[in-house]
């Protein structure tokens, strides 16, 4: 389950065999999780997360969309 990136107490990260989906992020924050598509970015599911902290992991997935597509295709395109 590679990490990706912690920014802001988020973890985002993926897991190793989830290749037969469309490229995505999960992110986690204690016993939060979430889940989003990253082309287009849009929110898959979440548990736990309150609507303004979905915002906010919302605009941090914007921000890393790239590094996110990137570490995706690097991972699993190897």
């Amino acid at each position: 389950m590679p990490t990706v990136l912690r920014e802001a107490g988020y973890r985002f990260y993926f897991y190793s065999r989830e290749n037969d989906e469309p490229p995505h992020i999960h992110v986690e924050r204690g016993d939060k999780l979430a889940k989003y598509w990253l082309d287009p970015v849009d929110l898959a599911s979440s548990k736990r997360f309150r609507a303004h902290e979905l915002g906010e992991l919302r605009n941090l997935v914007l921000q890393y969309h790239l590094t996110f597509l990137e570490a995706w295709h690097d991972h699993f395109e190897d």
